[in-house]
């Protein structure tokens, strides 16, 4: 496996490159976003701390996300990015994400462009606990897991199907696409 890095970002890693600490902050400039909306709207400028790794190689990934969620779109969570030898990528994130007045858990999957899902925090509360896993069919499932209890979010067919794709980042974001930055803390199991 390879070091953490940081895109989008000048920070330091967390942990000095090697696995961060078992809690650590991104702080995340304004107008940042993780996003694909035809006709034109193309935004991938969020702060990723990941792990690149092959395709093959990944199993799950777990992170428990906590920020003040403050402006609308506001938002963190756990992310994989298909890197393909053309340049292009694909990715799926997961996580929370402030819209309609309160936290909601979001899914969204960028194939050719993106899609969104909602949920409720089932707390209400602005923390939740996120895992995708591979699973024995090759597809790749997002949980909500709270305490020993796993919720099935979303599945994502394609992910493990794609071909010529070079390296998956497997890693946290957060973004706020408004106008005022902030910070999200993570919790992560990779």
């Amino acid at each position: 496996m390879s070091q953490f890095k940081f895109a989008n970002s000048t920070a330091p890693v967390p942990g000095k490159g090697g696995p961060p600490p078992p809690e650590f902050a991104i702080t995340t400039p304004a107008s940042t976003d993780i996003w694909s909306k035809p006709p034109s709207t193309t935004r991938f400028s969020a702060p990723i701390l990941y792990q690149s790794m092959p395709l093959t190689s990944f199993k799950r990934a777990r992170v428990a996300i906590n920020a003040p969620w403050k402006h609308l779109y506001d938002q963190g969570g756990l992310i994989l990015v298909l890197r393909h030898a053309d340049g292009t990528q694909k990715w799926v994130k997961a996580g929370i994400e402030l819209t309609h007045g309160k936290p909601h858990l979001g899914v969204v999957a960028k194939d050719r462009w993106a899609d969104w899902s909602l949920l409720p925090v089932p707390s209400g509360g602005r923390a939740a606990t996120i895992e995708m896993v591979r699973e024995a069919d090759d597809s790749l499932w997002i949980y909500l897991v709270e305490g020993v209890q796993k919720s099935p979010i979303r599945e994502v067919t394609w992910i493990f199907q794609e071909e010529g794709v070079e390296e998956i980042w497997v890693g946290v974001y957060a973004a706020r696409p408004g106008g005022e930055g902030g910070s999200c803390r993570f919790t992560l199991d990779i």
